[in-house]
């Protein structure tokens, strides 16, 4: 196996986690009362138990990079969260902060931050 860092995020609840991830076409890979690994293709979450993770102040977050950000999104829209800037959980549309690449935001359950990143507009963020 290639060299890789993955994100660890806080779980309130692995079931609630593994539910609301299993909906946007994550697989558990590894699951114990300790850690959880959640996997689609080559993207890989970590999830540690955090039952007092406020998710209204949570500040955790991770970068995921795509080759297709624009169908990644239309996928995930159809599970039909929230849109709403005050949601949790909440997805967002498509934006383009400044020089930075294109991307769109999910926000889980649990208040950790995805931000979906488009790797052919990366350019030098990347």
């Amino acid at each position: 196996m290639a060299d890789r860092i993955t994100a660890n995020l806080p779980s309130r609840n692995f079931a609630a986690t593994e539910a609301f991830y299993t909906r946007l076409g994550f697989r558990t890979t590894f699951r114990d009362d300790g850690w959880m690994i959640l996997q689609r293709g080559g993207l890989v979450l970590e999830f540690f138990p955090h039952p007092d993770v406020d998710k209204w102040s949570s500040w955790f977050s991770a970068c995921v990079r795509v080759d297709d950000v624009a169908s990644l999104l239309a996928e995930w829209q159809q599970v039909g969260l929230p849109t709403d800037h005050k949601a949790i959980p909440r997805l967002t549309g498509i934006f383009k902060p400044g020089k930075a690449p294109r991307m769109f935001a999910l926000v889980d359950e649990d208040g950790s931050l995805l931000r979906v990143i488009d790797n052919r507009d990366a350019g030098e963020a990347a």
